[in-house]
């Protein structure tokens, strides 16, 4: 069970036999008699919430008397999700240890289901944001994003294609489609896409919301707008692979005369990617953000 399109993608190449799902999806339609052994490897970066809804579904999908296998690091919440586990499963001990990774190993006992987390979400300029755990943003608007979409207040979207590329909450998106454009968002992880989803029901907007690595699930479509903050962190670590790759589906993606609208951190240096496509414009830097734009030639 997986819920990143290019681990999906690199399973199915392995040969693997793989599932889309997400905390809490009810898998029993699938499998039903639920396996002996279940193995979850702890998100702890992405957040309490999901690290907690990630020990509630696996306690979900195991029988009684059958074992789980929880990994993690300890910087990373370990030991607090072992005893959240543990609560639910009953006592448990750790069988492997390698510097501040461990992995413990417990057998589920009579007991109710924790509950999931609450959702999360806010609302901005009218927009009713749809937070579920573990996705960016869910809990209160993104400076970034924000800056963004207030540089581009002014711009006339009805009738326009425009891609929300990395959608997360669905925000980027959600504002377009309610200044009339036609909109398609996508996004590599699937809670971010079920986040996505939910915050266009919320507020009764149109729209198209993919799981796809990049653009790789696009098909043929393109797009006269691509809006995009994207992702620079792994871990605690600044990765710049993701928005390299943002922009270069832009540049698949754009009709002749289309815009990539980007928003960064001011230091990140993504002008030279940008500029292979045409001059790079800024068009906003302020509280330690700036918003480039640049045009696919016609």
């Amino acid at each position: 069970m997986e819920g990143s399109a290019p681990a999906l993608a690199a399973l199915r190449e392995a040969g693997v036999d793989s599932h889309p799902a997400v905390p809490g999806d009810d898998l029993r339609e699938r499998w039903p008699e639920r396996p002996r052994t279940v193995a979850l490897v702890l998100a702890g970066d992405r957040g309490n919430a999901y690290a907690l809804a990630q020990v509630a579904w696996a306690h979900a999908c195991t029988p009684l008397g059958g074992t789980l296998y929880l990994a993690g690091d300890r910087d990373k919440g370990y030991d607090r999700y072992v005893r959240a586990a543990g609560n639910a499963f009953g006592t448990g001990e750790t069988i492997a240890r390698d510097g501040g990774m461990r992995v413990a190993r417990m057998v589920r006992r009579p007991g109710p289901t924790p509950a999931y987390p609450d959702l999360e979400g806010y609302e901005l300029d009218g927009l009713r944001v749809v937070g579920l755990p573990g996705v960016f943003s869910a809990a209160k608007p993104d400076k970034a994003t924000a800056l963004l979409l207030n540089a581009l207040d002014d711009m006339g979207l009805t009738g326009r294609r425009v891609l929300d590329l990395g959608c997360g909450t669905g925000l980027i998106g959600a504002w377009a489609a309610r200044r009339g454009a036609a909109v398609t968002l996508a996004d590599g992880d699937l809670q971010s896409v079920r986040s996505a989803e939910a915050t266009l029901a919320a507020n009764g907007l149109p729209g198209e919301v993919l799981h796809s690595d990049v653009d790789a699930g696009l098909g043929e479509r393109t797009f006269d707008l691509v809006l995009t903050n994207p992702p620079f962190h792994v871990g605690r670590g600044v990765v710049l692979d993701v928005a390299r790759e943002f922009i270069a589906a832009a540049g698949r993606r754009l009709t002749p005369g289309g815009t990539l609208f980007l928003v960064a951190n001011e230091p990140l240096p993504y002008e030279a990617a940008m500029g292979t496509l045409g001059p790079v414009r800024e068009l906003r830097r302020e509280g330690g953000f700036k918003v480039l734009a640049v045009t696919q030639a016609g």
